[in-house]
Formats: C-alpha cells, structure tokens, sequence
C-alpha cells in the first residue's frame, strides 16, 4: 500500500505538470471510448484469489524496490508555488523523467513464474497482431500520459501474437520474468517477460 501512495503521489505530480501548461491536462479527464469505460489513469481491480498453479499472482508493487523513494525529488521544491513557465517545473520534469527511466527493479524477480493483470501497449504489431508489447499497471501510460517508472513497464513477447484489437485493452498475463532493461519510443521496461498465455481481463479470471 505504501508503494501504491508513493506511486499515486508522482502520476499527481505529473498532473501537476499538466496543470502548468507542460502536458496536455486534457488527457486526465479523458475517456477512452473503445476501452471498457477504463479512465486514463486507472488501474485495474485487486488480483483475484489465488489459486492452485504453477503461476503466482502478484502485484505492481511487488516489483518497486522497497527501499526506493522517488518522493524525494520533491522535497526542496514547492508545488504549490510554481507558476506557469516556470523554470523549476521543467527542471523538475527532466530530474523525473531520468529518474523514472533508471527506476530500480527487484532483482529477486528474475526467473519467477509469475501472472498479473495490465494493459496492453503494442510495439510490434502488423495492424492484425501483436508480436511485443509493453504491460502497464494503468490505462493510458506510454499513450495518454507519460510511461511510468522503469519497474513499472514489462516488455512481453508473447509466444502466441495477440490481437491487435487488444490495443490498450487489460489482459492477464502468465510468464517468466527476467531482469533488463529494454528501450523504445514508449517508455524504457525494466523486466521482461516470455508470455506463455496471454488472456483477456477479467476481476476473477479462471487459471
């Protein structure tokens, strides 16, 4: 719970960032038609129950480090006190974007079998399916909003393509976890994962 608050307490500084006139604020309020009512910013409902299988669920904050505390890049600065154009925002943004990109993983991860719930952002896909991806704990990152920390994106290559109709769309995902960090023009991942099933969202997904 305490890395969810710290999590929450960045995307507000974000938003804080949009309000300054240095992101689009609109797209905090928007609504993706196409995407199950899913708000940008949303993630999706608890893991369900789990249950006998070779996978464990886990949660998003299973992979932040405990001991990393990116709050602290707010502690010398005002938010409040920032104008329009200022200066200290865009400082601000930068000191966040580089710390989000170099994001500590858990190395205890790698090698765990693993399954847990994201949406689907496609970085190679043929228009009809999607070969690799990055999964995001909350509808709208890498697209609407800017990606979230490294330890917080898993690039996936599926052994079987997805469809690409599945564009931002939750799903579970069941699979190896490794630890690297893999670049695009989406976001940097800091895991990677061999998906050996790939399966639509739902609250109490059967194994």
């Amino acid at each position: 719970m305490k890395q969810m608050k710290r999590l929450a307490a960045t995307i507000a500084a974000w938003a804080c960032a949009a309000a300054l006139g240095l992101l689009p604020a609109a797209v905090y309020a928007q609504q993706a038609p196409d995407a199950g009512g899913y708000q940008v910013g949303e993630r999706l409902a608890p893991k369900a129950a789990a249950a006998a299988g070779e996978f464990v669920d886990i949660e998003w904050d299973d992979l932040i480090p405990a001991d990393w505390h990116p709050e602290q890049l707010f502690e010398d600065l005002d938010l409040d006190d920032l104008q329009d154009n200022d200066p200290r925002a865009m400082e601000l943004l930068e000191r966040m974007r580089a710390e989000w990109d170099r994001a500590p993983v858990v190395e205890a991860m790698a090698g765990r079998r693993v399954r847990l719930p994201g949406f689907v952002v496609p970085l190679e896909t043929d228009g009809e399916q999607v070969r690799e991806f990055l999964l995001v704990p909350y509808f709208g990152a890498c697209v609407h909003v800017p990606p979230p920390p490294a330890n917080q994106l898993i690039h996936v290559v599926p052994d079987k393509p997805v469809p690409a109709a599945w564009n931002m769309l939750p799903v579970w995902v069941e699979g190896v976890l490794a630890v690297g960090r893999i670049e695009s023009e989406l976001g940097h991942a800091g895991y990677q994962m061999r998906a050996l099933k790939v399966s639509e969202y739902e609250e109490s997904a059967p194994r």
